[in-house]
């Protein structure tokens, strides 16, 4: 049988670090793999995370299954932290996941399961890994315009015009704060058009936020999914637990599904706890546990968030050092979107061509579209990164 499975393409982002790990240059720079690092090139276990995790091996009594759709003290806890009050919790069904992936990846079945014939539209560019799920479960996928290589901002005309295309039941793919891979966010009067045209068209947002806190705020990120959810008569909302509370491999997530009629609730519900039992049955729970102490105790709570921000300011200031260093090498501002955009990654709007001479000539690492992580670099590597950016004259 094993014979007649077919070769499956290399994921490029983990050949890159493959490749980077290979180089034996010195002052190679490593821009590609999409996880958040200090100025030591470390990705931390935060103060607050340690303390939990000490807390639970001192108190835990049990390893056994908690539920098909996790803790619901997690649930309360993400609801409340994603959400705040712009719904009732009654309004909300939710489920854990393994990790934002696995709650993309339940929202795209529930949407299938409950429309077969569903069209998903997706910004253009996304993360990768939203087309290869979507073609895996094969899901019809619309792209609409979104980003402008030109300005490093938003076609935002191009992607209201694509938008038009919406029919009744579609789902729109919207990322809630820190676009991967752009950078480059909807500003508030931008949000407001795009829920105006999902409430003519009568389709479903889902709304992806992974990078809750690393852009303007923990407050701040989540307002643009607040107001959909508020206006909206039914969303998705994807969660992760990763990046803010730098927990990648506990595999922390939380798939929600919003309705303001109540008595649908209780059907997402189950169906949530259905599909969660045909894929992995049993979340995992560790990464959860620690998530919920920390956001229900008010001093770990207050260290997480003080953390996190200084972990928010580190990039912004890598994100304004950077585009001072290229507006004075270069004698332009065309760079000056890099100090605009917002969470771990930019694209420079390059050609693949320029990202491969940056790689060969100077042992920059970025992925082949552009993207670079923000926070691979450090106030040391940033005048390098520049330097080689000038030099390529892209």
């Amino acid at each position: 049988m094993f014979k007649t499975l077919k070769p499956q393409p290399a994921d490029k982002i983990l050949a890159l670090m493959q490749t980077f790990r290979d180089d034996p240059r010195a002052d190679k720079i490593d821009l590609g793999v999409g996880v958040y690092k200090n100025a030591e090139g470390v990705t931390p276990i935060m103060r607050a995370i340690k303390a939990a995790e000490h807390r639970l091996w001192q108190e835990q009594q049990s390893k056994s299954y908690v539920g098909l759709l996790g803790d619901p003290a997690f649930s309360d806890a993400m609801v409340a932290l994603v959400l705040g009050d712009a719904v009732p919790r009654e309004a909300v069904a939710a489920a854990a996941t393994p990790g934002g992936t696995g709650a993309v990846r339940q929202a795209f079945e529930l949407v299938r399961y409950a429309n077969p014939d569903v069209r998903v539209f997706v910004s253009d560019p996304t993360w990768p890994n939203h087309l290869s799920i979507l073609k895996y479960l094969n899901i019809e996928t619309v792209p609409y315009r979104y980003f402008d290589s030109a300005t490093g901002g938003i076609d935002f005309a191009g992607m209201m015009d694509d938008l038009q295309g919406l029919r009744a039941g579609d789902v729109v793919l919207l990322h809630g704060c820190c676009h991967n891979p752009t950078g480059a966010n909807l500003n508030p009067v931008e949000w407001q058009s795009v829920i105006a045209l999902l409430q003519d068209k009568g389709a479903l947002p889902m709304i992806d936020i992974a990078y809750q806190g690393f852009g303007d705020g923990v407050e701040q990120d989540a307002e643009a999914t607040r107001a959909v959810a508020a206006a909206l008569p039914e969303c998705l909302i994807a969660a992760s637990c990763s990046k803010n509370f730098g927990i990648y491999r506990e595999r922390t997530g939380i798939l929600m599904a919003v309705s303001q009629d109540a008595s649908q609730t209780g059907l997402a519900r189950d169906t949530l706890a259905f599909l969660n039992r045909q894929n992995y049955s049993f979340p995992p729970d560790h990464g959860a546990r620690l998530v919920t102490m920390i956001l229900n105790d008010d001093e770990l709570r207050a260290d997480w968030r003080a953390e996190l921000e200084d972990m928010r300011q580190g990039m912004l200031g890598l994100r304004q050092q950077l585009a001072d260093e290229l507006q004075r090498l270069t004698g332009s501002d065309r760079f000056g979107f890099l100090a605009q955009h917002r969470g771990m990654f930019s694209r420079l709007g390059i050609s693949p061509e320029k990202v491969e001479e940056l790689r060969r000539d100077h042992g920059v690492y970025m992925v082949g579209d552009s993207r670079m992580n923000i926070a691979g670099l450090n106030a040391k590597t940033v005048p390098a990164l520049a330097q080689a950016i000038a030099e390529a004259d892209v």
